[in-house]
């Protein structure tokens, strides 16, 4: 708690980034289901959507993140905190895993490299704006900042 701050002056910022990487998620997911519509569910083919390996089941996938994302961001009030921090960890372990099993059959999302890359990119930025957009009451900010002078 002592090093999450509290009423970051530029927590705006990073709420518009956090939603901006949930736009990035719909537009991805939306544009792999129009380009993968035609395949298997899981195909482990050479679909490609903006430079990254997909299939229809990942692109359903980045539209969930990207909606809650998004959801997150719209609503407000520590939620979209609480969203960002969860899917930054969730998508650092996909993102790790797909990095693992990416020759193999294994590769059920159909992950390439430059889609590993994305994900664990666009999942540090996702935490960072977790990180710094958290609100709190003038009390929690207090707090916080004579913590921070403590150390």
């Amino acid at each position: 708690m002592a090093h999450t701050p509290v009423n970051h002056p530029a927590r705006p910022i990073y709420r518009a980034i956090g939603g901006l990487v949930g736009l990035y998620f719909v537009v991805f997911g939306v544009l792999g289901v129009i380009v993968s519509l035609g395949n298997d569910f899981l195909a482990q083919d050479d679909t490609t959507v903006l430079g990254q390996g997909t299939n229809l089941g990942f692109s359903l996938v980045s539209i969930i993140v990207g909606a809650l994302i998004l959801l997150g961001t719209v609503i407000g009030r520590n939620l979209d905190v609480v969203i960002n921090q969860w899917l930054s960890y969730a998508l650092m372990a996909l993102g790790l895993a797909a990095l693992a099993f990416l020759r193999t059959d294994a590769n059920i999302l159909n992950f390439s490299v430059a889609t590993v890359i994305v994900v664990l990119a666009l999942a540090l930025v996702l935490l960072m704006a977790g990180m710094y957009g958290k609100v709190g009451t003038d009390e929690e900010r207090e707090a916080f900042e004579k913590a921070r002078l403590v150390l």
